[in-house]
């Protein structure tokens, strides 16, 4: 009878109930015997719209025992699966997606393991190159003059890389105009060529003297780990200069480093080459975090190509303005090396190439794999130098330097902490405890089905009361 029928007659509507009709489509929940309000499952129960299968069930789920949501069906069947409303295809879809996601993510992992094990060896492979060139020739600045001069091969070097892995081909004068935008919207000029190339240029070239300095009074182990200080000192500076977010925990690194440096320089005790070693190393360590500081404050920004542009553009002030310290220093016998035929050129040019792959592999790995693994690959020349000292140089580490090498290393370690590490490490603290509390619940709610399951055998209802 319909609505206006009844209001018409005045009479009382009349409502039939009729029994339900189980028809279905196989698999599938569908509206059985045309009534909207009824569904059916195959192989289980009846089902009304609210997902409520009988009577008793109706009253477990008032009672909250199954955690119900109003208008949300999170009934399960009888051999414990869930129904889901997804597609074949799209469930193929998820699959491949994730598949991918996680095939990049071994492949990078794979890929920064390998660029870690180049930055180490290459770093480890220039420290004590350079050992071994003191042994015939002590020019520590014509060396460090040289080594920077080869920057300028950075940007053909990533020029050749661009063309092989893009299909945009631009000529190397194109490439060229469009990396120096770095320099502002219309290019590297004069003016600016000097006054941003300078400080950095001069920064660099006191970072290699100081440090091939400190290795002619230190071993390359030594010397390794007290330029790892150079972490701290950046952290130090980004908190000062550029209002970095304050972390405790690289505060304690930082004091670490610090701890490190004065056990290293009380190991011989202060006085004689080992505290004026140490004192070269720390301050190679600071012009270098001086140096990343300054091109984070100006350069933050900037691409790869951008960074290749940049450092070409420092070797080539290097090889204009700074050549004639070589010659002044030569002339006032401060470093005399001679004709240039007397050099040792292969010990020079296998140098500088060792220093052009770490620096080359410092800058692309950032770009192609984690940043983190770069400075662990720094951090593995301590260990590395240490194993060709002992191994070949037969030298002997006191327990004071030991124990000031892994301070320093544990401070870098530190450093290396992302900024949110507090914050994550309490979602994850708190996602294992969820786990356990949710298998528990599932732990009750097994026991639970099965205290109904022998209370239906004998004839009863159970009702959980809370």
């Amino acid at each position: 009878m319909s609505t206006e029928s009844v209001l018409e007659s005045g009479e009382q509507p009349c409502i039939r109930l009729e029994p339900l009709k189980n028809t279905h489509l196989p698999g599938k929940a569908t509206p059985a015997g045309g009534s909207r309000g009824v569904f059916s499952e195959p192989g289980g129960p009846q089902v009304t719209a609210n997902g409520v299968h009988d009577i008793e069930d109706r009253i477990l789920r008032i009672t909250g025992y199954y955690g119900y949501k109003p208008g949300y069906s999170s009934h399960r069947r009888e051999d414990g699966s869930e129904s889901h409303a997804e597609t074949p295809g799209s469930e193929t879809s998820g699959e491949s997606r994730s598949y991918q996601t996680c095939t990049n993510a071994v492949l990078k992992v794979l890929g920064g393991l390998l660029v870690v094990l180049c930055v180490s060896s290459s770093w480890v492979g220039t420290t004590q190159v350079v050992k071994l060139t003191f042994q015939s020739f002590s020019c520590p600045f014509l060396i460090s003059w040289f080594s920077s001069n080869w920057n300028i091969l950075f940007f053909p070097i990533y020029y050749s890389g661009h063309v092989f892995t893009t299909r945009e081909k631009q000529t190397p004068i194109q490439k060229f105009r469009e990396c120096s935008k770095l320099f502002g919207e219309d290019g590297m000029t004069l003016k600016l060529f000097v006054k941003r190339t300078a400080p950095f240029s001069i920064l660099w070239t006191l970072t290699n003297y100081l440090y091939l300095l400190a290795l002619k009074k230190l071993t390359a182990t030594d010397v390794s780990a007290l330029y790892c200080c150079h972490k701290a000192f950046v952290f130090l500076l980004s908190w000062i200069v550029l209002k970095d977010r304050f972390m405790g925990v690289r505060i304690v690194a930082a004091i670490m480093a610090i701890t490190g440096i004065v056990m290293m320089a009380y190991a011989d005790g202060f006085h004689g080459d080992s505290f004026v070693g140490v004192a070269l190393a720390v301050g190679s360590a600071s012009t270098s975090a001086l140096y990343k500081v300054l091109f984070k404050m100006f350069l933050g920004s900037a691409n790869l190509g951008e960074v290749a542009h940049f450092l070409s553009t420092m070797g080539m002030f290097n090889l204009i303005f700074i050549s004639c310290v070589p010659l002044i220093l030569y002339f006032t016998r401060v470093e005399h090396w001679g004709s240039l035929s007397s050099l040792p050129w292969g010990y020079l040019c296998g140098l500088a190439g060792l220093w052009l792959v770490f620096n080359i592999l410092v800058h692309v790995g950032v770009v192609l794999t984690y940043p983190i693994l770069i400075s662990i690959g720094t951090l593995l020349s301590v260990p590395g130098n240490a194993a060709v000292d002992v191994l070949k140089h037969e030298v002997i580490f006191s327990m004071v330097r030991l124990a000031a090498t892994c301070i320093i290393c544990l401070g870098f370690l530190l450093l290396l902490l992302p900024e949110e590490w507090d914050s994550v490490t309490l979602r994850f603290l708190a996602t294992i405890a969820d786990k356990k509390s949710e298998e528990h619940g599932e732990d009750l709610t097994e026991s639970s089905v099965h205290t109904r399951s022998r209370s239906r055998a004998n004839g009863t209802v159970s009702i959980p009361m809370a």
